[in-house]
């Protein structure tokens, strides 16, 4: 490995140790996000062989904006709010990555969100590297019309580095087609041509993709079907807890249920709901749409949010935000199989405790990865101007993911170490293999 040799003393995944890779606007005593990222590198750079020489070049994004995004509000007044684009790696191919509107995003969030990236996309083998955006607001104090103009001048911002040979954002945490369809807009207008393929997650009037909505959900429901068989459980008789009931956890939840599976618990911003018996799947998915959360559904009983992670389930999914599985509530997880839906859900020390538990582990870098392989089937279709049936994007969508987890479980049994390392060694010796090959300019 060509990193600086550990400080005397610091544990291996202590912030110390990454001090000789970090840049000089991180504290390195509050890493953040970021900072897991680094460990997962760690872990992953002994099975790299020759590639390891390259192995920083995963601990440095390629680059990093921020940006001042000023609008008028509706009462006439200027609000200014703190946007970021990062692209962590590009040597296969453009920057692809969502953007969020959150009022707790930083970044070094949006840093290792870029850099799962990286990973997500070379494990599924699309041809992208990483990138992420996002931007500190609670779209929810906005009216449409302020969000509108916020997307459109973070677009116009961010527009020095975005492209459809670039970088290629898409929906993320709370941004929807709506606001891809403004991103487009505000693209096409400065570049004075329509450039559909700008971003993914558009609507298909717009040159959007069928699928791509329920893509992310498809995924986690897919490779949660390939484990079952490897491990031999019975989906139809599996119970299920979800965490996040949006396009993610909402769709994976009805896949299950219409595998057979009882989705016995549901968590959301607005609560946590319990039925033993399992709750009606489609109802629920009515009401929030309806409502916007789980919160006051009728035919459930409402527990305490800690009291989620001790609910009797086979499988666990995170689909939610990052962080949520640490190891203060990791030890009462009762799933057999967590499958994460969310970028980031389960902290390094949470990991290890459910890897000595026996609870197996599908990394959301394979597990979520549905989304952005039909973002690139969007944005294939789009340079084409020729479009498919939803049937032959769910066909190709489910034969990549089948794969990609096919390769993941074969180098897990191979070396012996987690899912998420085998994930890690297949895409990193892609992402670095593809380094080596381009080399260093000049």
């Amino acid at each position: 490995m060509s990193q600086a040799p550990h400080p005397a003393g610091a544990a291996a995944n202590s912030p110390a140790a990454f001090t000789s890779a970090l840049p000089s606007y991180l504290d390195p005593n509050n890493l953040g996000p970021w900072g897991i990222y680094l460990q997962q590198v760690d872990r992953v750079a002994p099975y790299l062989g020759n590639l390891a020489r390259w192995v920083d070049t995963l601990k440095r994004p390629k680059r990093t904006l921020i940006v001042d995004v000023p609008i008028h509000l509706d009462d006439g007044s200027i609000a200014h709010f703190e946007g970021y684009r990062v692209q962590h790696n590009t040597s296969r191919g453009p920057g692809k990555g969502g953007v969020r509107f959150h009022q707790n995003v930083t970044l070094s969030e949006v840093m290792a969100l870029s850099a799962w990236m990286s990973i997500k996309n070379a494990a599924v083998n699309v041809p992208y590297g990483g990138a992420k955006g996002g931007i500190r607001v609670d779209p929810r104090q906005l009216s449409i019309g302020e969000l509108e103009r916020i997307t459109r001048r973070y677009t116009s911002e961010i527009g020095i580095i975005i492209g459809p040979t670039k970088d290629i954002p898409a929906p993320d945490v709370n941004t929807n087609e709506q606001v891809m369809a403004w991103m487009m807009d505000t693209y096409s207008m400065n570049e004075g041509s329509t450039a559909t393929g700008v971003v993914t997650g558009k609507p298909v009037d717009l040159g959007g993709s069928l699928g791509r909505r329920e893509a992310t959900g498809r995924g986690v429901f897919t490779v949660g079907v390939e484990a079952a068989k490897h491990t031999g459980m019975d989906i139809s008789k599996a119970r299920v807890a979800v965490q996040g009931f949006g396009n993610v956890g909402g769709v994976a939840g009805k896949l299950f249920a219409e595998a057979g599976a009882k989705v016995v618990a549901v968590q959301d911003h607005g609560g946590t709901i319990y039925r033993e018996a399992g709750l009606d799947v489609p109802s629920l998915l009515a009401h929030v749409s309806r409502v916007g959360s789980v919160a006051g559904f009728p035919q459930a009983e409402v527990i305490a949010n800690d009291a989620f992670w001790d609910v009797p389930c086979d499988i666990l999914i995170p689909a939610a935000l990052e962080q949520q599985i640490t190891e203060a509530n990791a030890g009462r997880i009762q799933a057999k199989m967590v499958i994460e839906g969310a970028n980031g859900p389960t902290t390094p020390q949470a990991d290890d405790i459910l890897h000595e538990r026996g609870i197996l582990v599908l990394p959301d870098v394979i597990a979520n990865a549905g989304g952005v392989t039909v973002s690139y089937f969007e944005w294939v279709q789009d340079f084409s101007s020729f479009f498919w049936s939803e049937d032959e994007i769910n066909e190709r969508l489910v034969k990549i993911m089948k794969g990609a987890f096919a390769a993941v479980w074969h180098v897990a049994e191979e070396n012996k170490v987690s899912l998420r390392t085998a994930t890690f060694i297949v895409a990193c010796k892609r992402i670095l293999h593809a380094r080596d090959l381009r080399g260093l300019y000049p």
